[in-house]
């Protein structure tokens, strides 16, 4: 079992980690760790470990080191495994992962899969998988303005209170989008493949992570008031309720041409040139226990 931490993602979390492997290899499981010590480090550390013929590579960190050594494990043979370390764990969330230690590490052991089909950004600047969403519009806005200090110090409080302070500063610019053929226009818009958002929060009830294609959340009203609207909404799990939302399913969009526009994958954050999401071109097996 190879596993590669993000120590930047898990330094709230590291206990969790250690009382994981302390468990695994208790139990005679064989186990190789390895440090990320920058951006994309994850996905090379992935390439290399199936390169190896390594059959379970797992990604100790948050949503971001998941979608990196997701991206590292695409077109191979191994399956992933994930030890939930981040502020959001989305995906686990999503899964029904487990995150108390000794059932994080059976399992691991278990090895029994469920399939995941992720998607792919096309940026100016390249490509990017994302396992969960892509995000353009103010909640992008808001990931690349919380600093890893707030997210260490805050959790999850760090993107509420940078939520709240950049309600006033954000323009809310309209996005020019084409669904499947069909264009459209929102105020902020989320590329889903799974249903919850920031966690365990209800964001869709079309998405089907194990499948090709997208459930497209629109917001089509724009500016602070609404944004605040939406945000309570979020956690009280009615956002599919709320007039202004659309859900619609698609499986290609494409942004078509327009001011830059912040964009976030996973929770990372994607810079401001997002040109597509497509579907990667198989699932990948991630291990559910």
């Amino acid at each position: 079992m190879f596993v590669i931490f993000n120590p930047t993602a898990g330094r709230r979390r590291t206990h969790l980690l250690w009382r994981v492997l302390d468990v695994l290899v208790s139990h005679g499981v064989r186990v190789e760790l390895a440090e990320t010590s920058h951006p994309g480090h994850a996905e090379c550390l992935a390439r290399e470990a199936v390169a190896r013929n390594e059959r379970l590579v797992v990604a100790a960190g948050g949503d971001g080191t998941i979608a990196e050594v997701a991206t590292g494990l695409l077109g191979g043979d191994a399956a992933l495994g994930v030890i939930p370390l981040g502020t959001a764990n989305v995906l686990a969330q999503e899964l029904a992962l487990p995150f108390a230690p000794k059932a994080v590490a059976t399992a691991l052991a278990f090895g029994r899969t469920t399939k995941i089909w992720p998607g792919i950004a096309e940026t100016a600047t390249g490509r990017r998988l994302f396992v969960q969403m892509l995000g353009l519009g103010f909640d992008a806005h808001v990931v690349r303005n919380v600093t890893p200090g707030m997210k260490k110090l805050l959790g999850k409080g760090a993107y509420v209170l940078t939520a709240a302070t950049e309600l006033t500063r954000y323009r809310f610019p309209r996005i020019s989008v084409r669904l499947d053929g069909a264009e459209t226009t929102a105020a902020s818009i989320i590329v889903s493949k799974g249903r919850l958002y920031g966690g365990s929060y209800h964001l869709t009830s079309e998405a089907t992570p194990g499948e090709p294609g997208f459930s497209v959340v629109l917001f089509d009203w724009g500016g602070p008031g609404a944004a605040a609207v939406y945000g309570i909404a979020l956690p009280l799990n009615v956002l599919e309720r709320l007039p202004g939302v659309r859900r619609i399913r698609a499986h290609r969009v494409d942004f078509q041409d327009q001011p830059p526009v912040p964009a976030q994958t996973d929770g990372d954050f994607a810079g401001a040139h997002i040109l597509s999401a497509t579907d990667a071109d198989r699932a990948i097996d991630v291990i559910v226990g």
